[in-house]
């Protein structure tokens, strides 16, 4: 089985249907494979939907998406492992963004493999794994 934390902005693309790759592979996946998000990438989904009340249509999309994936909780351990990652960060001189950190720590908690579309997440070397599914953007 395994694990695909899919990040914001896959989930952007997804739904917003900018990227039939992401969506095809979402919905290809093999049986025993979790497509999911985190309560992260969740917040960041509704602090977006926030910001354009007048989007009711891209909100309706955003809470059907939601309703239908498991949307994985932040708890003590992706805290641990953020700690972790954020210090070795900083050693090397190398940041991401808060809430893309969080993500990044809740992936390598969980040694799920992250889909992304963003290559400042190749920065975290402790991720089990990174993949694209956007190959058409």
């Amino acid at each position: 089985m395994t694990l695909f934390l899919l990040d914001t902005n896959m989930v952007s693309y997804i739904v917003r249907h900018r990227s039939a790759a992401a969506r095809a592979r979402l919905l290809g996946l093999k049986h025993g494979d979790t497509g999911c998000i985190s309560a992260i990438t969740e917040a960041e989904i509704r602090y977006g939907l926030a910001l354009r009340p007048q989007a009711t249509a891209l909100r309706a999309m955003m809470e059907g998406f939601l309703a239908s994936i498991p949307i994985l909780p932040w708890a003590s351990n992706e805290a641990k492992v953020y700690g972790e990652v954020r210090a070795q960060l900083q050693r090397t001189g190398k940041m991401l963004g808060s809430q893309d950190l969080q993500i990044a720590a809740h992936a390598v908690a969980l040694n799920a493999i992250l889909v992304t579309h963003d290559a400042a997440f190749r920065q975290v070397s402790d991720l089990h794994a990174i993949e694209d599914w956007a190959t058409d953007l």
